[in-house]
């Protein structure tokens, strides 16, 4: 049974990256293409990378209840919209998102069997050093994101499972292994009930037949 896997960090810890990677890995998973109101930054696609939408349009959607989740980051608003999480699930993958901490709070209300992983830098100095590298943010903007990762660390406890980015392989192997696992939750085995009552039967019928034999 597919299920929806949220990736969050603070800015520069490599989430975008890893959903990336894992697209390209499984065959099993897919990926929800979220909203933003920001504009689109260079090599970026309308419908590939986001849905870019006039904040308007956002809020007409935000209205509507298109979004299974949606929040305001560093000055713009970014969404989730139900329908692309349902086209996803549908096709019997499961729906892979790299959203902020408050969208991801959000969205396990609406979809309890999310699986939650928060990635965190291996360091304050390359977190530093990856948001600097970027080279699309100045000073101001750099801090906001400074500040609002300071904040979103406060939120781990909130994710089932942690990664450090430390390595973007080992990282991705990783995650890998936590969806693997979770294909054995037993709480995802629909047909794990019949099975336990076809077995323990089967047991007893064994049990009865060589009773007789005693």
């Amino acid at each position: 049974m597919p299920f929806p896997i949220i990736l969050s960090s603070p800015s520069g810890g490599g989430k975008t990256t890893i959903a990336h990677r894992l697209l390209e890995k499984r065959r099993d998973v897919g990926y929800s293409v979220s909203c933003t109101t920001r504009p689109p930054r260079e090599g970026e696609k309308d419908g590939r990378d986001y849905h870019f939408r006039s904040l308007e349009d956002f809020r007409r959607g935000q209205r509507a209840g298109e979004f299974a989740e949606s929040a305001e980051v560093h000055g713009h608003l970014y969404g989730t919209l139900r329908s692309e999480v349902a086209k996803v699930l549908s096709s019997g993958k499961h729906v892979i998102m790299d959203i902020d901490v408050q969208g991801a709070k959000q969205f396990a209300a609406a979809f309890p069997d999310s699986v939650l992983i928060f990635i965190l830098p291996p360091s304050a100095d390359i977190l530093v050093d990856r948001l600097k590298a970027r080279g699309t943010e100045d000073a101001e903007s750099l801090i906001r994101r400074f500040r609002s990762a300071k904040e979103e660390l406060k939120a781990i406890d909130f994710y089932q499972y942690v990664v450090v980015n430390d390595r973007i392989d080992s990282a991705v192997a990783e995650i890998d292994a936590i969806i693997d696992a979770e294909h054995s939750r037993r709480s995802r085995i629909e047909s794990l009930e019949p099975l336990i009552v076809e077995l323990e039967d089967g047991i007893q019928r064994a049990i009865d037949l060589y009773s007789k034999r005693k």
